[in-house]
């Protein structure tokens, strides 16, 4: 078949043109589309709180790029990355702009993916629910005004119509769900699912394709900076600590999740946070609690008759959202972006309590750690669970890479020696035993040990070397038991420690044999020996 991409783009624009697509609303007129079309329910916090249905997460399985010749050879394929055809996804595409422009309204919104100008993607987002248009405009960048909006000319759209259900059989999909994006028509698809999460990591996708061809590095971490200028980096799985020991009253926030590392420094991909919500409290989290008003989407809590919300009942899901501008925390940087980071902290929550609490890594061993993305699942937080299980996630982000992991660990390298960035792996599980009978390393250490780390102070700092995993452990920490450092110590029976060491050694020398040829180089100078 062939394709005329002219005739695609222009059907989009027929669709922007209608009288009924509703152009860059403000948070106020959303509100009120939102509670007219019984989309959320008003809460006491000032939030607007929707139920997404039976999709309460993300549907990896029904995520898919366009194989098209010019891209084919870029992308790592695989259960990940899954290719759909030109032509499947074009008559798809087809129904959908079929089906939205049926509709009474559509609401859009014209925004920024990245908040260096150098190295910005310009969006348009197309809606068929006011809420999701709201969730687009908290977590993408705002234009200043509405003029500045209608003078973006976008380079990717996002076209979300969760009301169409696709036909497997005929549409070529898997479910009704489908995410597809196509990097030649600049399109992300979106269809069966109401969960809005899809948008914000469709484009976090899309940039981590961008940005390195242009040699630049995507990165899904948190970011702060303190008084002086200095940045520190926070990668880390669910559960490890990443948005808890990001926040930090002496430093200021750049973002929570997603970023990018140019020429010019680091800068938020975003505009908002996507925080959890599930067991929240003013007195564990109180940036993300005070940030709950009026412009948030909350999805999935619990709300009573009279609107007031309980955090703790999970009877939807475990994964309940908050969805608010950035500009709702108050200790942040504007706009979202700083200098070169300083020091880059690698998060592992390790149930088997083998690792160090915090150990400096070289660069080889910073390239490796960001390619194996290690934490442990516990037992008992998933049905069969009974002892812990190890959890890798290459670069700290599998689902949302395109390209082939070797691009991404070779940029980081790369940008640690142009910088001299201290990398540090910091273990914010277990000690004396694995979980169960071992006990979680003190909150209160853990941030000392970050602090020490992002002030420079362990820079220059005596160390000595685990004789298990190679790891250059700190002698001294101010204010941190010595015993605590080197996990040996806090073991009682030494020779459980080194066979629980050995046996975590084996499963990350299991977990690299996945990338074959493509790192072997990497797990040679910076795996365990």
């Amino acid at each position: 078949m062939a394709v005329d991409t002219y005739t695609y783009t222009n059907k989009i624009k027929s669709l922007l043109e209608k009288p009924t697509s509703l152009f860059q609303l403000s948070t106020t007129q959303l509100y009120k589309k939102i509670l007219e079309n019984d989309e959320g329910e008003l809460t006491e916090l000032g939030a607007i709180n929707a139920k997404t249905g039976k999709y309460t997460g993300r549907s990896p399985k029904d995520k898919f790029i366009v194989n098209e010749p010019s891209y084919r050879d870029d992308i790592d394929w695989g259960n990940i990355n899954q290719p759909i055809d030109e032509d499947t996804f074009l008559k798809l595409y087809d129904k959908v702009i079929t089906h939205l422009d049926a509709k009474d309204e559509l609401y859009v919104f014209n925004g920024y993916a990245g908040s260096d100008e150098d190295s910005q993607l310009k969006l348009t987002v197309i809606n068929e629910l006011a809420w999701h248009n709201l969730f687009a405009q908290n977590m993408f960048i705002r234009p200043n005004s509405k003029e500045e909006a209608e003078d973006i000319k976008p380079n990717f759209t996002i076209v979300s119509a969760p009301n169409f259900k696709a036909d497997p059989e005929i549409d070529g999909t898997k479910s009704e769900t489908f995410i597809i994006t196509s990097f030649k028509h600049k399109v992300i698809l979106i269809g069966g699912t109401e969960y809005a999460g899809e948008m914000k990591k469709g484009i976090f996708s899309v940039m981590n394709y961008l940005l390195p061809k242009d040699d630049i590095m995507s990165m899904h971490c948190s970011a702060n900076v303190g008084e002086k200028g200095d940045v520190a980096l926070f990668f880390g799985l669910s559960g490890t600590g990443k948005t808890t020991l990001s926040a930090d009253a002496s430093r200021k926030l750049i973002g929570d999740d997603e970023h990018g590392w140019n020429d010019n420094g680091i800068f938020n991909i975003e505009g908002g946070c996507y925080a959890k919500a599930i067991n929240l409290s003013y007195k564990k989290e109180p940036q993300i609690y005070d940030a709950i008003q009026y412009g948030t989407i909350l999805e999935n809590v619990v709300v009573d008759e009279e609107g007031d919300v309980d955090f703790d009942d999970n009877r939807y899901t475990e994964n309940t959202r908050a969805a608010y501008p950035i500009h709702h925390i108050e200790n942040i940087v504007t706009p979202s972006k700083a200098a070169h980071p300083n020091t880059i902290i690698f998060l592992t929550a390790d149930a088997f309590g083998v690792l160090p609490p915090i150990s400096k890594l070289t660069k080889d061993q910073a390239m490796y750690h960001f390619l194996s993305g290690f934490t442990a699942k516990l037992a008992g937080t998933e049905r069969g669970i009974t002892e812990p299980e190890p959890s890798f996630s290459t670069c700290f982000g599998s689902p949302f890479l395109p390209l082939h992991a070797r691009e991404y660990a070779d940029l980081l390298g790369e940008l640690i020696d142009e910088h001299e960035v201290d990398v540090y792996l910091v273990n914010t599980g277990w000690t004396g035993g694995k979980y169960g009978t071992g006990r979680r390393i003190n909150l209160g250490y853990t941030r000392q040990m970050v602090n020490e780390a992002i002030t420079g102070s362990l820079k220059d700092a005596e160390y000595i070397k685990d004789d298990m995993f190679g790891l250059n452990i700190p002698v001294q920490v101010e204010d941190v038991p010595q015993t605590l450092l080197n996990p040996i110590n806090a073991w009682s029976k030494p020779e459980e420690y080194r066979a629980q060491a050995q046996d975590l050694i084996e499963r990350f020398k299991q977990n690299f044999e996945k990338f074959g040829d493509e790192v072997s180089d990497l797990a040679e100078k910076g795996g365990f020996k």
